[in-house]
């Protein structure tokens, strides 16, 4: 095992280096499981999560089988399926690891086939959705039906069923024309303090959200609260249609590191 790299400023708080191979390790895991939100076609289970190689590789795949919680009657739309078609992986360190402020790093290569939904995102852990505030470091699906790379924050809002702070940029402005893009692993990099979220892909600045408008109607401010930390292969939804696409898709990620600012002695 190689050891971690030191961010100048900064202290190692918490890593995951996927280093042993195997189921994730549950000291450092949760799993979300069944269908979750967002009306998303998969079934989320913990098989669909492995260690390899020294990768997490989280694998959707297209299945037909009977949902167990079908019922017809039920008013919510997840026992209201009667079948799960796809099933995939959504991993968190809510009640493990949570953490307030500092910087993120996550290397990961992502899957930008159709109907293919991945995340890096955090959770606060006070309060419902979106009251509690979501960070989405990484997210890709299609926006208006162009592939689209975001890098959001959320939080409540008087009015709407969400307040947003969100940058929308298109795959090929990322990529530049390089077909060979997708293939590879890029970093997605948060810098938090109590004043911004800075959300950074491959060292490009590609969004700024200013905390001090990131309020509540109540006055709450969702992001001056702890988070915890989610990787998941969402299918459908935002992400399109799956049918016509070949299964297995993975979602890989080779680290997730955690650093947390030393005060300056100077």
């Amino acid at each position: 095992m190689n050891p971690t790299p030191q961010k100048k400023g900064y202290e190692l708080v918490w890593s995951e280096e996927f280093d042993r191979d195997g189921a994730p390790d549950t000291s450092n895991w949760g799993f979300e499981k069944g269908f979750v939100r967002n009306h998303e076609l998969q079934w989320y289970q913990e098989e669909n999560a492995v260690v390899i190689d020294g990768k997490l590789i989280i694998t959707g795949t297209r299945e037909r089988r009977a949902s167990p919680i079908f019922d017809p009657s039920h008013p919510d739309w997840r026992h209201q399926r009667e079948f799960i078609d796809y099933t995939s992986s959504s991993l968190h360190t809510g009640g493990k690891f949570e953490f307030k402020f500092g910087w993120v790093e996550v290397r990961a290569k992502i899957d930008t086939a159709m109907g293919m939904w991945p995340a890096i995102w955090t959770l606060g852990v006070d309060r419902g959705w979106p009251a509690n505030g979501e960070i989405d470091i990484m997210e890709y699906y299609l926006s208006n039906g162009i592939p689209t790379i975001l890098a959001n924050a959320a939080w409540a809002h008087a009015r709407e069923r969400a307040a947003w702070d969100e940058v929308k940029i298109p795959l090929s402005d990322i990529s530049l024309g390089n077909a060979d893009w997708v293939k590879h692993f890029h970093i997605w990099e948060m810098d938090w303090t109590s004043s911004y979220i800075r959300i950074y892909l491959d060292g490009r600045l590609l969004n700024e959200i200013d905390l001090s408008r990131t309020i509540n109607p109540d006055g709450f401010n969702p992001f001056h609260q702890p988070h915890y930390l989610l990787l998941n292969l969402a299918i459908g939804s935002n992400g399109g249609d799956p049918s016509g696409t070949d299964f297995p898709r993975t979602f890989e990620v080779d680290y997730v590191r955690i650093y947390k600012e030393v005060p300056s002695t100077d």
